[in-house]
């Protein structure tokens, strides 16, 4: 396990991933593929570029705006103390923020709208908030079931999968990211949802043709 933890420790140095959701899922995806005899495919993977920056459809400046908006809703999130930010995911796409997790009220979900909504340069916000809780055993199956689906992403040909954010809460499986054809949107919807653990899909993915 040490071991394990040292190479993917060296591959997120090299390629600058600082976000520990990040280190968490490629931890989780090594081990699948490590079990599905794959691992050279997530070396690969990390040769060819960061988590979902370097293969990316958008430009240099879309990127760095749409990071420096999902860093300003997270600390406003944190800010905030009728949310429980730790629950909550956050990823921006070209303005388009998109919040994913488990809250225990109506009224929280609403509260984390409104504060994604006041940050600048927000154009809209999606609520994928569901409303109850998760279990630690749940959770833990929700972490299996997106490395699953991430380990089958990687290995995918003609999919880049480090351009699709997979968040998995109580067995939704929540797809974000930008894609250049409709093909590969659709064969990422196909993968996870033949996934074992995964009970519904939201599509965040959005095409973008060149």
């Amino acid at each position: 396990m040490i071991g394990i933890r040292r190479l993917v420790l060296f591959i997120l140095r090299l390629h600058r991933v600082k976000s520990m959701k990040q280190y968490s899922i490629l931890c989780g995806l090594f081990l699948a593929l490590m079990a599905t005899g794959c691992a050279a495919a997530l070396i690969g993977a990390g040769a060819t570029g960061g988590y979902k920056v370097a293969t990316d459809e958008r430009n240099a400046d879309g990127m760095w705006d749409d990071s420096a908006i999902t860093t300003k809703v997270k600390n406003k999130l944190l800010k905030d103390h009728t949310t429980t930010a730790m629950q909550i995911d956050v990823d921006t796409l070209e303005g388009n923020v998109f919040l994913t997790g488990v809250v225990e009220t109506e009224q929280e979900s609403k509260r984390a709208v409104e504060i994604a909504k006041n940050v600048p340069g927000v154009k809209k916000v999606t609520n994928n908030l569901q409303i109850g809780e998760r279990t630690f055993g749940q959770s833990v199956d929700d972490t299996v079931t997106g490395s699953r689906i991430k380990a089958q992403l990687v290995v995918e040909p003609g999919i880049r999968s480090l351009n699709i954010d997979v968040d998995v809460h109580n067995g939704v499986v929540t797809l974000t990211g930008i894609v250049d054809s409709s093909e590969q949107r659709k064969r990422a919807i196909e993968i996870a949802q033949s996934t074992i653990g995964a009970v519904r899909i939201v599509d965040n993915i959005k095409v973008i043709n060149h």
